[in-house]
C-alpha cells in the first residue's frame, strides 16, 4: 500500500530586479518552505512512532486487536509513507495476545528493537521488546520486560546524560482509579531485561491531565531532555486527550512541566491530539502524532498527523495556534481501494482479529476465504479512511455450499457488525451487537453465479445495502424497515470501523471473493 497524497503547491518567493538602462536581470526565485503539517498516515494508526535508519523514516503504530500486529511503513520525506511490512505478520509472540499498543522503534548498532506493550495471556499489560537487523524484519521477540499488578504500558528507550540506556514506561494506575507515575529504569543490554531501581520521574498532577498521564517520548535539545506526554481521556466519542511537555536537565530529575502545557490541543478539524514521537529533519522538528478527524471521529479513528513545532526563547517547544495544522485531505479518493486479488500474496492493508488469521489463498483473481462457524466467520477486514464511503465486492454464489454464508460488512470487531450476507439461496442482513445477532430482512434469492454485495455509509453511522444478482452491473436496494441502519454503536472505545469480507460456515467450506472495492466521499 502507498499513501501518496499531491503536495501543496511551492509559492515562490517574489523576485528581485536590478534595473538598467534597455536591461532588466532577475535573481532566480527562492524556494518556498515546504508545510510539513499534513495528515501521513489516513486511517486507524494511533499512538504512532517514527525513527530515522540511514537515510529513510520509517513508522509504526498501535494495532490493539486487529492482525498483523504493529506496520512498518517507510518514508524519505515525512509525507509519503509506504506500507511495506510487519513486526509480527503471522503467529503472535507465545507469551502475549492482545492489546498490541504504542510501539516505539529505536535504532543503534545497526540493529533494529520495538518495545511495545501487549497483555499477558490471562494476566496484565506489559511492556516488551522484538529486534531486527533491518526496520523491515524478521523480528524476533523477546519478551516482557516489566509487568506491574496495575499495568505497564507505552515504553521508551532512552540513554541518559551518561550514555546508560533506560526504558521509560507508564504505570496503568487509572485502571484502577489511581495515579499514573511515569517510571525509569536501566536496560541490560545483554540480556534485555530492567536492571537496578526504578525511578518515578513524574505523574499526573496538573488538572488538564485528568486520570492519567501516558505515552512518554524523547528528545535531548540545549542541555535538556524534553519528555513530550499526553493527558487525559485518549479514546471514543467523549475523549478530551492533549498533548503537554516536561524538561530535565538529567533523565532521572527533578522535572520541570511547561507553564504552557497543553501544548497542542484540539481545533475545528482535529480533536484529542496526542501520543506522538519527535523527529528532526533539515533543522525542523515535528512530532508524529495521532487525532480524530472532527468530521469522521470514532467511525475512522485516530489518524497518524505530522505536526511542526518550534523552540521559543524559553527554551519550550511551540506548536503553531497550540492546534494541529494539518489540513483535511482535499480528495479522499486518493485513499480509494480497488483490489482484484490479481497478486500471488494478499495485499498488506488487509486485516483480521489478531491471532485468527484465516486460511486464504488467491488464484484466476479471487480470493478464496476459508469459513469459520465461529463469531461473524472468517474475516478480513481493511481501514475505512472517511464519514462517507461505499464498499462493494463480487462473491461465487454458485459455489457456496449448503449453510455457508458470504458476507460484506461494517465491522467494529467480531462481537459488533453490520452484515449484509447470502447463503442457501437467502439473502439477510446480520444485526450482530454484543454477539447477539439479529436479522433485519431475510430474502429468498436465486442469483446467478457470481452475486454483488454493497454497503453505503454517511456519516460514518448510517448504512444502506443493496445486491446485484447479475455480478455488480444493476444493483437493486435491499428493504429495510427504516431509510438507513444506525450504526452508532460499531466503533470499540479505541479503534474505528472497518470494512470486512466474511464467510462463515463450516471449516472444510471455502468462499470465493472478487472485484473489491472501497470509495471514499467527503
Amino acid at each position: 500500500m502507498l499513501f501518496d497524497f499531491e503536495s501543496s503547491p511551492l509559492a515562490s518567493l517574489p523576485d528581485t530586479a536590478w534595473h538598467a538602462p534597455q536591461t532588466e536581470l532577475h535573481a532566480p526565485a527562492a524556494p518556498a518552505r515546504v508545510s510539513y503539517d499534513r495528515l501521513v498516515l489516513p486511517g486507524d494508526f494511533p499512538d504512532p512512532t517514527i525513527c530515522r535508519i540511514g537515510d529513510a523514516y520509517y513508522a509504526s503504530a498501535t494495532t490493539a486487536e486487529w492482525g498483523a500486529v504493529f506496520p512498518i511503513f517507510k518514508s524519505h520525506d515525512l509525507i509519503h509513507w509506504e506500507l511495506v511490512s510487519h513486526v509480527f505478520p503471522g503467529r503472535l509472540p507465545d507469551w502475549c495476545d492482545s492489546n498490541f499498543w504504542a510501539p516505539e522503534l529505536f535504532y543503534e548498532g545497526g540493529r533494529v528493537y520495538l518495545y511495545y506493550t501487549a497483555r499477558q495471556r490471562g494476566g496484565v499489560l506489559s511492556v516488551a521488546v522484538a529486534s531486527a537487523e533491518r526496520p523491515e524484519g524478521p523480528y524476533t521477540d523477546h519478551g516482557p520486560l516489566v509487568s506491574e499488578a496495575a499495568g505497564s504500558i507505552d515504553g521508551y528507550p532512552v540513554r541518559d546524560e551518561h550514555g546508560v540506556l533506560h526504558l521509560v514506561w507508564k504505570n496503568d494506575g487509572n485502571s484502577r482509579n489511581e495515579p499514573t507515575p511515569i517510571w525509569a529504569q536501566q536496560i541490560d543490554e545483554q540480556t534485555l531485561q530492567l536492571t537496578g531501581a526504578r525511578h518515578e520521574l513524574f505523574r499526573n498532577d496538573a488538572p488538564w491531565e485528568g486520570p492519567l498521564v501516558e505515552g512518554s517520548a524523547m528528545v535531548r535539545h540545549g542541555g535538556y531532555f524534553y519528555m513530550f506526554y499526553a493527558g487525559n481521556a485518549c479514546c471514543g466519542k467523549y475523549c478530551t486527550y492533549a498533548e503537554g511537555v516536561a524538561r530535565s536537565r538529567t533523565l532521572l530529575g527533578p522535572w520541570e512541566k511547561c507553564p504552557q502545557n497543553p501544548i497542542l490541543t484540539d481545533n475545528s478539524t482535529w480533536k484529542c491530539p496526542g501520543h506522538g514521537t519527535v523527529a528532526e529533519k533539515d533543522g525542523r522538528w515535528f512530532l508524529l502524532h495521532h487525532a480524530y478527524a472532527a468530521n469522521s471521529h470514532e467511525f475512522v479513528g485516530r489518524q497518524g498527523l505530522l505536526s511542526e513545532f518550534t523552540w521559543n526563547a524559553q527554551g519550550w517547544p511551540e506548536f503553531v495556534n497550540n492546534s494541529p495544522q494539518a489540513a483535511p485531505l482535499a480528495d479522499v479518493s486518493a485513499l480509494n481501494v480497488t483490489d482484484h486479488f490479481g497478486g500471488e500474496t494478499l495485499d498488506l492493508g488487509w486485516q483480521w482479529p489478531v491471532g485468527v488469521l484465516p486460511r486464504l489463498a488467491l488464484a484466476d483473481n479471487r480470493l478464496h476465504l476459508g469459513a469459520s462457524p465461529a463469531r461473524l466467520g472468517s474475516l478480513l477486514a481493511r481501514r475505512t479512511y472517511a464519514a462517507t464511503y461505499t464498499a462493494s465486492v463480487v462473491v461465487d454464489a454458485a459455489a457456496l455450499a449448503e449453510g455457508t454464508f458470504a458476507g460484506l460488512g461494517a465491522v467494529g470487531d467480531p462481537y459488533n457488525a453490520l452484515v449484509l450476507a447470502f447463503g442457501d439461496n437467502r439473502l439477510q442482513l446480520w444485526h450482530v451487537k454484543s454477539g447477539k445477532k439479529n436479522r433485519l430482512a431475510d430474502v429468498l434469492l436465486e442469483p446467478g453465479a457470481a452475486l454483488g454485495l454493497r454497503l453505503e455509509c454517511w456519516g460514518g453511522s448510517r448504512y444502506r445495502f443493496a445486491y446485484s444478482p447479475d455480478g455488480g452491473r444493476h444493483w437493486e436496494p435491499l428493504r429495510t424497515e427504516g431509510f438507513a441502519i444506525n450504526g452508532t454503536y460499531l466503533p470499540p472505545w479505541d479503534r474505528g470501523v472497518r470494512v470486512g469480507l466474511i464467510a462463515q460456515g463450516a471449516e472444510a467450506e471455502t468462499v470465493s471473493f472478487s472485484q473489491f472495492q472501497l470509495r471514499n466521499q467527503r
